[in-house]
């Protein structure tokens, strides 16, 4: 069983992939024999996540031609009506993107910090804002800078690539972004929800300052977000092998319609990349209000669990 997903999961990631040129993973080898091409943009969003750095970092050293976007301070992601996290409007990400100069011609390649599980959620949601836009053509760098520094590449300093303003134009890919009518409705009707929180917020051990009450949305299934990630001397890099053990933990079905979420959906960026992009399930998106969203209503269920994992209760029911 375990060999025939494992090809299953082969095929379905390459025809996930088939409408572009570029895999949505590559490494630093990769990234070195394309390095220069007119069409590349690197995309450097480290931040102060997994102590990743700043811009001040970047201007010390950074891929050669790389331009720097704070994951946290460049707008990336916004509060609104109190739920932390969410996507911008269209015409905000149009400026921040165009004026990185990143037009819809390039190929993009994000590159993280390569220092946490968590900091390779920045790539996944930067990435997913991409794929949101109707952008395509986009990629991560597994193993961030740090995997570049590992192979012994070259390195520049100071303010990077000087890239004229451009104009990009966003299509958004609705079926991407999971709403809170859509969570409630899957939740009704026994919909593939996905928490990529660790185990202790899923229980409601562990409570989230974005979120109001501890706990998930009853019914959902729990995927790890840090259990794809690893670290290979000092580098974090998004581990491949891991993803079939993974799935098949959790008792996922590949062909429903599958919805992660986490507190800000940050966390459920990395579920949502590896279910979309690599595992080749065939519709996944992402609720970007996540627990922020739903807990704001006292009236919405809360499932934590009591006395182990084997009893569940219900809050606010």
């Amino acid at each position: 069983m375990g060999r025939l997903f494992i090809v299953i999961l082969l095929l379905a990631s390459s025809l996930a992939t088939a409408g572009t040129d570029t895999p949505p993973l590559v490494d630093a080898v990769w990234l070195k024999s394309h390095l220069g091409q007119d069409n590349i943009v690197v995309l450097d969003v480290r931040s102060g996540i997994d102590n990743g750095g700043d811009r001040s970092s970047f201007q010390k050293a950074h891929i050669p031609g790389s331009v720097y976007s704070s994951y946290t301070d460049d707008g990336w992601r916004e509060s609104r009506d109190g739920v932390q996290g969410v996507l911008p409007p269209v015409k905000s990400m149009e400026r921040l993107i165009g004026g990185l100069g990143i037009g819809n011609e390039a190929t993009v390649v994000i590159v993280p910090a390569g220092t946490g599980a968590t900091d390779f959620g920045s790539a996944a949601r930067v990435f997913w804002t991409f794929r949101v836009l109707g952008h395509d053509e986009v990629t991560i760098l597994n193993g961030g800078f740090a995997g570049w520094q590992a192979e012994g590449y070259e390195v520049a300093s100071g303010e990077g690539a000087d890239r004229p303003f451009a104009d990009f134009k966003g299509s958004v890919q609705e079926e991407l972004i999971a709403s809170l009518d859509e969570v409630e409705h899957a939740r009704e009707n026994q919909g593939q929800l996905v928490d990529a929180r660790p185990e202790d917020y899923f229980r409601g051990e562990t409570a989230s300052p974005a979120a109001k009450a501890p706990g998930t949305i009853p019914g959902s299934f729990n995927l790890p977000h840090y259990q794809f990630v690893s670290e290979v001397s000092d580098v974090w890099y998004l581990n491949e092998d891991s993803i079939t053990e993974s799935v098949e933990r959790a008792n996922l079905n590949a062909n429903s319609r599958t919805i992660a979420f986490c507190n800000t959906g940050h966390w459920a960026a990395t579920d949502w990349f590896v279910l979309s992009e690599l595992a080749g399930f065939s519709e996944v998106a992402l609720y970007d209000g996540s627990m922020s969203e739903w807990s704001q209503d006292s009236d919405r269920p809360m499932q934590v669990a009591k006395r182990g994992l084997g009893k569940l209760l219900d809050f606010f029911n």
